[in-house]
C-alpha cells in the first residue's frame, strides 16, 4: 500500500472513532435528558397530589393551589413546588365552631402522604387553637367542659332527659356540676 493510501486509511479510521464517540456523547445526552423528564414528571405528579390532598380535605376553609414551575429539557413546564392557604383563624365567639374548623384545618394540614415541615406546623396550631377553645368552653360552662357530662349525667341518676345536661337547674343529688333536666 502506499503512503498516501494508508494516510487515507489512518484519516478514515479516526473519522469514524470520532463519529463513535459523538453518538456515544449523544446517547448519553439524550439518556440523561429522559432521565430528568421521568425525574421532574413523577416530582410534578407528587406536588399536584399533596396540594391536591391539602384542598379536597380543606374544604372551605383551603384556598387554591399555587404551584411553581421549573422548565424542562423537553421544554415542557413541570410543578416542583406548590403550597395551598388555609383560614387558621378562630371562630369569633364561638368556641365549638372553631373547635370543628380547626380540627378540619388540622386533617387538611395532614392529608398529604408525606407532611412537610410546614404542614406540620399549620397541625400543630390547629391543635393549639382547639386546646385553647376547649379550655373556653371549660371555663364557661363547667358541665358541657366536664368528661361526666358529656357522656351521662354527672350525678349518676339515670333519670336524665338527654346524655348531654343542659344548664337548667340543680340535680336532685346537689352535686354542684350536676346542672341539668330530670324526668320529674
Amino acid at each position: 500500500a502506499s503512503p498516501d493510501a494508508s494516510g487515507d486509511t489512518e484519516l478514515a479510521e479516526a473519522e469514524r472513532s470520532k463519529r463513535s464517540q459523538l453518538a456515544k456523547a449523544e446517547a448519553q445526552l439524550l439518556q440523561a435528558e429522559q432521565n430528568e423528564i421521568r425525574e421532574l414528571a413523577a416530582r410534578d405528579r407528587e406536588v399536584r397530589a399533596h396540594e391536591q390532598a391539602h384542598m379536597a380535605v380543606g374544604g372551605q376553609y383551603a384556598g387554591s393551589m399555587s404551584l411553581s414551575y421549573e422548565r424542562g429539557p423537553d421544554g415542557r413546564l413541570y410543578a416542583v413546588g406548590g403550597e395551598v392557604s388555609i383560614d387558621t383563624a378562630p371562630v369569633p365567639g364561638d368556641p365549638q365552631a372553631t373547635i370543628d374548623k380547626m380540627e378540619q384545618v388540622r386533617r387538611a394540614a395532614l392529608a398529604p402522604a408525606e407532611p412537610s415541615s410546614q404542614d406540620r406546623a399549620v397541625a400543630a396550631q390547629a391543635a393549639q387553637l382547639i386546646a385553647q377553645a376547649r379550655a373556653e368552653i371549660a371555663a364557661s360552662d363547667p358541665v358541657a367542659g366536664s368528661s361526666a357530662g358529656a357522656a351521662e349525667c354527672c350525678c349518676r341518676s339515670g333519670q336524665c332527659r338527654s346524655a348531654r345536661p343542659r344548664l337548667i337547674r340543680p340535680c336532685q343529688s346537689g352535686h354542684p356540676f350536676s346542672v341539668h333536666t330530670h324526668a320529674d
